[in-house]
């Protein structure tokens, strides 16, 4: 699975991020990201549930996990978080279906 995302202000993107997810050489599930001006980094599957899933790597300056959750309503739910100077930190971000 791929994905895009851009940050836009004032009508220009000012930044990007590739993802993918997919089976490692191993087998198991990853989450991979490549955000504009930086290395590639690998998340692994750490859990899976009903709507959920989690990666990790606890290693990445931040984020150390990448988190999604399947809401009612076509919605999804994605959050980024890790320790940031001795502190837990996390983002949020909101998604709806949209009609292409």
């Amino acid at each position: 699975m791929l994905g895009l995302s851009r940050t836009v202000k004032k009508g220009k993107t000012v930044a990007h991020e590739f993802m993918q997810i997919r089976a490692s050489a191993e087998g198991r599930l990853v989450y991979i990201a490549l955000p504009s001006g930086q290395k590639e980094t690998t998340f692994t599957l750490d859990s899976a549930a009903e709507g959920e899933v989690t990666f990790e790597n606890p290693q990445h300056d931040f984020p150390q996990r990448v988190i999604y959750r399947l809401l009612p309503d076509d919605r999804l739910a994605a959050r980024i978080e890790g320790m940031r100077n001795g502190q837990l930190r996390g983002i949020d971000f909101a998604m709806k279906k949209m009609p292409c």
